[in-house]
């Protein structure tokens, strides 16, 4: 486990990773909203909005009453939902490191399809691997492992800022902390059958973000750039 601080990556084609910086906002406002509700509304808010295997595989139904969209919506409304403040927290920084090139190199709206496409591509993956389970999954993970993957496409030489081992700081090329943490996921996925951690939901969309980010990108755009140094003032990620 790696926790980045800083990449120093600028960005090219935008001024400003506004759908990033929204995505952001939102995941947040969301969170606190949450915890101003009691742990029964916080429950029942997850069975609604969190994607449930079980009721897309298995014909399962949810009571009438917390059926608040339809099934084939959780596919991305759950990425928007966390269980505590260390997974929002480290979800929403890696978003903030990495978030804003993967928009740069794709564009606003094609960074929002991208999200969303990887956040449902992760589901999919989690409810194939456990298709009866009546447990919702939560969380932006498989929409955040999908920009790691194309970070690491198109920028692997790029040194980032990361806290490794003890916490100890260290500058290191990009590829480097997220080849491993791509590895151990495929890893944890065939070893770690607990279903404390959806690593189904890790892997697919570590496999989406590689595949679209290829489609997606802009022309000019090429894989394995050095990125661009940002300048002297400094920029958000």
């Amino acid at each position: 486990m790696f926790l980045p601080i800083h990449d120093q990556n600028g960005l090219r084609y935008i001024k400003r990773a506004y759908v990033n910086y929204a995505l952001i906002i939102v995941n947040l406002l969301i969170w606190i909203a949450m915890r101003r509700e009691t742990v029964l509304e916080q429950n029942t808010l997850q069975m609604a909005l969190g994607f449930i295997p079980g009721t897309v595989f298995n014909g399962d139904r949810l009571d009438a009453s917390i059926a608040l969209v339809p099934t084939w919506a959780t596919f991305v409304t759950y990425a928007f939902f966390h269980i505590d403040t260390m997974h929002v927290a480290v979800n929403m920084l890696f978003l903030w490191v990495f978030g804003d090139n993967i928009e740069d190199a794709l564009g606003h709206i094609r960074y929002a399809f991208f999200f969303l496409a990887c956040a449902a591509f992760g589901a999919l993956v989690h409810g194939l691997t456990d298709p009866t389970s009546q447990l919702p999954l939560i969380g932006a993970s498989g929409a955040v492992s999908g920009v790691l993957s194309a970070y690491v496409l198109l920028h692997p030489r790029v040194r980032i800022w990361a806290l490794v081992l003890f916490g100890i700081p260290l500058p290191l090329p990009a590829f480097i902390p997220l080849l491993l943490w791509i590895g151990e996921q495929f890893y944890m996925l065939a070893t770690d059958h607990s279903g404390m951690v959806s690593w189904g939901a890790h892997t697919g969309g570590i496999v989406a973000g590689a595949v679209l980010v290829i489609i997606l990108k802009r022309r000019s755009v090429h894989l394995f750039d050095r990125g661009t140094p940002k300048p002297a003032e400094g920029g958000g990620e």
